[in-house]
């Protein structure tokens, strides 16, 4: 197809038909991958809401164990994972230790 001889409308009207077939192709994609998923599913015999529940490899479930907690206020904590929060840094900086707050 040579697009150099088309003209500005037709090119558009061209890019818009594109857009739309690959609305309609990606849907198809998705529609023959949850019709395969079911058939693996149905042939060994596991319900696809098992299939779907099941947590992914690699990630862990639940909570972090607090590891710093403010001694005046016992709602300010921190797991010691990520970035400080202000309370520690101010706590820092302000000269005292951080083993202070662990628990």
């Amino acid at each position: 197809m040579d697009l150099s001889n088309m003209s500005v409308g037709d090119l558009r009207n061209l890019q818009e038909q594109i857009k739309q077939e690959m609305k309609q192709r990606e849907h198809q994609e998705v529609q023959q991958a949850r019709e395969q998923i079911l058939a693996i599913a149905q042939k060994v015999g596991v319900p696809l809401k098992d299939l779907i529940n099941t947590p992914a490899r690699g990630t862990k479930t639940g909570t972090v164990a607090v590891r710093y907690r403010h001694p005046d206020n016992s709602s300010q904590q921190w797991t010691g994972r990520g970035r400080q929060p202000k309370w520690v840094k101010e706590w820092v900086e302000g000269g005292k230790s951080l083993d202070k707050l662990r628990v």
